[in-house]
Order: structure tokens, then sequence, then C-alpha cells
């Protein structure tokens, strides 16, 4: 059955446990631990890229993962889960959510996102799909191709939103797309602070995913010595 997740994170905190090669925190024997603080702190799931991660952390938290792949293509701007590739990979751990890029950019390999969202169906039907995007057209289009739900996850992060912030004009970007879909809308990127993920729940918001306010030590660190600085 695919609804018990989405019921299970309804109204709660989704923790995002990553790092990347670059970060001093990389190791999944850490995302695992930072998994664990995470469900002991009262997450109701964990977000985490790569099989090896998701695996570690599925090995020690009872709690359900909405995994992702990021990786780098050539040409393409696309990189979380951008292929049925990454999502075979995934599978070897048997997420109960999977989360795609889902932006109108131009993806690498043969499927583009409807061709693509039509694999994954046919070959894993029970796994749920989350939308990473980062306009309200690609919410739409998100919601017509049959995701499950949709994450604000990108806004911000691609070339046609820099700059954009999901706090701006209090959290106006949540509020449209959470006006222009039915589907359950997951409040994602630059959550703060624990009053704005309460503010996200408030005005609708399904769930909300908070990463590095929590879970990035170095990100927590340069705002204590920014504030401190002014």
């Amino acid at each position: 059955m695919k609804a018990p997740m989405l019921a299970q994170i309804k109204g709660k905190l989704v923790v995002s446990c990553q790092a990347l090669e670059d970060e001093p925190l990389h190791s999944p024997f850490i995302m695992s631990r930072m998994a664990l603080a995470a469900m002991e702190g009262g997450a109701a799931a964990i977000r985490a890229n790569s099989l090896i991660d998701v695996q570690q952390i599925m090995q020690t938290v009872d709690l359900p993962i909405i995994a992702i792949i990021k990786r780098d293509y050539p040409g393409s701007d696309v990189y979380i889960t951008a292929t049925l590739r990454e999502v075979d990979e995934l599978m070897a751990a048997n997420p109960a959510m999977v989360a795609l890029d889902a932006t109108l950019h131009a993806r690498p390999g043969e499927l583009q996102l409807p061709e693509l969202v039509t694999a994954i169906r046919q070959r894993y039907p029970q796994l749920l799909l989350m939308a990473d995007i980062a306009t309200v057209d690609e919410a739409r289009q998100a919601s017509q191709l049959g995701f499950d739900c949709v994450g604000t996850t990108l806004h911000g992060y691609t070339r046609e939103t820099q700059g954009c912030y999901l706090a701006a004009d209090d959290c106006r970007f949540l509020r449209e797309v959470l006006a222009a879909v039915t589907v359950p809308v997951i409040a994602e990127g630059n959550v703060e602070s624990p009053e704005m993920a309460a503010h996200c729940l408030a005005l609708g918001a399904h769930a909300v995913v908070v990463g590095g306010a929590i879970t990035r030590p170095q990100q927590i660190t340069r705002r204590f010595v920014n504030a401190i600085s002014k």
C-alpha cells in the first residue's frame, strides 16, 4: 500500500541527512547516526542521497526514507535521480519513496520526464514518487504526470529561480504551489528555522523537509559567525 508513508509524515518533519563528497561529514556511518539523532528528536522520515547512505540509514532507523541519487551528467542541469539507472540502483534498498528532479530541463539519456515516470510506474508500481520542482508550472506538470507528491526542493536552485527563497513574501511560492495542485505539497529548500517549518505546515504543506539547518554543521556555524560579525 502506498498511503501509509504519506499518512505517517502528514503535518510532521522530515530530516534530510546528506553530505556530499567534499563535505566534512561525508560518510554513510555518520549519516546513519545523523538519522538516528533525527529519529530520537522526533523526525517522521529521512531524506537521503546515494544507495550506500540509504542502506546504512535503513539499517539504523525504523523510519520511511525519501531516497535520491545526486549525479552530474554532462550537458544536463538535471542531477537529482536523473535517469532510470538511479531508480534501479536505489531499489536495491527498496525505499518507500524516491524523489526525482521534475523541472522542465532536458534530462540525460533517452527518457524524458513523462516517459521516465511511466517506466518507473511499470517497473515499481508500489513506489511513491516525489517531484522536486522549482516553479509552479513544474508543479502542475508533476501533478498531471501522476507524482504522489510535489516538493518545493529546487526553488532557488535553478537558472530560472536563482535568487529566490521559499520564505520570501510570506512563502508566496509555497502558497502558489498549494493553490495549483491537489497532490500533497512538501515544503523543502532553505527552511532555516523551527518557526518557518511550522509556518509552512500552517499554510497547508503536507510535511516539511529540513536539511542544512539541522544536519550541516558548517552551514549552522557560518550563520552564527555571520551574525556575530555584524
